[in-house]
């Protein structure tokens, strides 16, 4: 399996590169037997590519210790749960998951589009075929997944604890998906360029391809909060590390993406912006991956250093090259029909809010590199903090949210002043009575306090607006009749549920202002106090399992000195590993209990935790549960004979 993994990598790098060569020199005659004998050496590279994924998987499974990837990453005493992970765990099974993850966008954009975009396909399927054969020669010549190791080992080092956790089996693939899938919107987009036709066609063809790349870059930026707060054990979800900030920059540009769309398909302005925002998206996307494999930026979701970086570097300068001088040439043929008739209109809301998430996605980039830029220029790497992000993201953040608000009540082409203060009037009044409740409950801060408020404002602007297109139609119709109405017009009501969604996730970002933390030394029995909750600490246990040794603090919880349940908090102790922390939670709407065990003496009785008591984090991943479930609406096939532009 080794020998045949490793020539069906060596045979698509040809193909690939051959298909690039024929789609390029060709592109220009769609008809031609060398179109169609490179439309065949991209399923002959997918059918390869898979071959060598298999080959890999199975080794893996199969505990072939002479390949060093598998001794890096696996051992005999991992499930097959994490040994199917361990494909993705390290830099060259990643980078062969996202090169199969391409072939397989590439077949099926082919089998799309034969008929439906012949001028763009050629153009389309060589840009896709140069990322292939990028990715395919990183395989062959620089990081290679199936090297073998000068000796046969009898077993293997194992998957670092950190990575076997649910959320680590789902959340890398989920960004790999995401972040794969804007190759797709990038090739049309350069395709339009290469051909001139940037008419709306080629973005209804990708619209799509858009919502599924965002959805799965949401669903991979969730799972891996979810893990880093479950897993760490230092009581958050997010610390603007910069491989987290590597994902949110594509999913901040994407966002503002799948906004200049609907202007674009609407109205026929924001041409230009619009093919800007994907080919910069795409471009995070590469960026993402060099930040993780250079060994530029330091973290502790990076593979470490590796001589990828300036591979990464070129490949990204010749994305932005290209794209410029074609953005340039094209300049004359992306004016848009009309212009934006007034700040009232609906399409101005939509602009102001592409350039406040185009300003959040700068300010990241710049606190990513900021490090070593400083390091570069002055010798001195100079490290930003959370402060900074904090900063930055704060101020943006709440005018974005504020913005969702708004639009709901503009119109398209012009929205007149009595019309907007109609508009605005209950969602201002719920705005200002939630603030006032807030007060009279004793939340104080001005910047939290305004912060739900906006979410307050939004959410009942959403909802308002949502209800009378409900309300006007149920007025007419029955039940089966309005259920009806909403599969039709499933953009808008899909759109209206990823609003309410992130204006969830708002509300349970809001609530880490309001976090109490406690550390303490208990014996066995004692009993911490923290906001409205006893913790009694009934002593230590110690597990052997498999491959590891628990340790673990038990607790029993009251409210208002009524027991309402139990806590469990552990050590995970390894041969080959640092010690990892498993945390105990206990999740309500209103807040969550989080046990960190810190220290402890099993011979005594005695451990060290730290507790804090995390207000409203539940909505967090509630929200991503309305966010993806409102994606999947909007991008649901739409009903034949019917528009769903609303």
């Amino acid at each position: 399996m080794i020998t045949i993994g490793y020539q069906a990598l060596n045979v698509a790098l040809i193909l690939s590169l051959y298909a690039a060569i024929l789609y390029f020199a060709v592109g220009n005659k769609p008809s031609s037997k060398y179109i169609r004998n490179a439309h065949r050496a991209t399923f002959a590279v997918l059918v390869l590519v898979t071959i060598a994924s298999i080959a890999l998987e199975y080794a893996l499974f199969a505990r072939d210790f002479r390949i060093e990837y598998v001794t890096s990453y696996s051992n005999r005493a991992l499930s097959w749960f994490y040994t199917l992970a361990a494909f993705w765990a390290g830099q060259a099974g990643s980078l062969l998951f996202w090169c199969l993850l391409l072939t397989i966008y590439a077949a099926i954009v082919l089998a799309q589009n034969r008929r439906k975009n012949p001028d763009l396909l050629p153009y389309i399927m060589g840009v896709l075929q140069v990322a292939i054969f990028f990715f395919l020669y990183l395989l062959v010549f620089k990081t290679g997944p199936f090297a073998r190791l000068p000796f046969t080992p009898e077993d293997g080092r194992g998957l670092n604890p950190l990575l076997q956790n649910p959320e680590m089996v789902f959340h890398p693939p989920a960004l790999y998906v995401g972040f794969v899938g804007y190759t797709v919107p990038f090739a049309f987009a350069i395709a339009a360029l290469i051909t001139g036709r940037l008419e709306n066609r080629w973005l209804s063809s990708i619209r799509r391809w858009a919502l599924f790349s965002w959805l799965f870059l949401t669903i991979g930026n969730i799972l891996g909060m979810q893990w880093a707060y479950v897993e760490l054990g230092w009581g958050g979800y997010w610390a603007w590390d910069p491989v987290e900030n590597s994902s949110l920059l594509p999913w901040l540009t994407g966002t503002a993406f799948l906004h200049s769309i609907i202007v674009q398909e609407r109205k026929g302005v924001l041409k230009g912006w619009t093919i800007a925002l994907v080919v910069i998206t795409f471009a995070l996307t590469i960026f993402g991956t060099f930040v993780t494999r250079s060994g530029m930026i330091a973290s502790v979701h990076a593979f470490g250093v590796s001589d990828l970086g300036p591979l990464f570097l070129g490949f990204l300068a010749l994305i932005l090259i290209v794209s410029t001088i074609l953005l340039n040439v094209r300049a004359p043929l992306l004016k848009g029909r009309q212009e934006i008739s007034a700040w009232t209109a609906r399409e101005s809301g939509f602009l102001l809010n592409n350039l406040l998430f185009s300003a959040l996605a700068i300010g990241v980039l710049v606190g990513v590199l900021t490090p070593a830029l400083s390091e570069l220029f002055t010798g001195q790497p100079r490290t930003v903090g959370e402060e900074w992000f904090n900063s930055i993201s704060t101020p943006i953040g709440m005018a974005i949210f504020l913005l969702i608000g708004i639009c709901t009540a503009l119109s398209w082409g012009k929205t007149s002043a009595k019309k907007l203060l109609k508009n605005l009037l209950i969602p201002a009044a719920v705005s200002v009575a939630a603030a006032a409740l807030l007060m009279l409950a004793g939340v104080r801060g001005f910047a939290p306090l305004l912060s739900l408020a906006i979410a307050a404002f939004a959410i009942s602007a959403v909802i308002q607006n949502t209800l009378r297109a409900v309300r006007a139609h149920a007025s007419k119709n029955g039940l089966v009749a309005l259920f009806s109405h909403i599969w039709q017009h499933k953009r808008h009501y899909g759109a209206a549920m990823v609003h309410l969604g992130v204006l969830c996730f708002f509300i349970g970002i809001v609530g880490s202002a309001f976090i109490v933390e406690q550390t303490v030394t208990l014996q066995k029995s004692t009993t911490i106090d923290i906001g409205d909750y006893e913790l009694t600490f009934n002593g230590l246990s110690r597990t052997q399992a498999t491959d590891r040794i628990i340790d673990a603090a038990h607790f029993t919880v009251l409210k208002n000195g009524v027991p309402i349940g139990a806590i469990t908090s552990e050590k995970l102790l390894f041969e080959n590993f640092q010690p990892a922390t498993d945390v105990g939670i206990r999740s309500t709407l209103k807040q969550d209990i989080y046990v960190i065990l810190a220290d402890y003496d099993l011979t005594a009785d005695i451990a060290t935790v730290t507790v804090l008591i995390n207000p409203l984090v539940l909505w967090i991943w509630l929200g991503g549960v309305i966010m993806v479930l409102g994606t999947l609406l909007a991008i649901a096939p739409a009903s034949k004979g019917r528009s769903d532009r609303r």
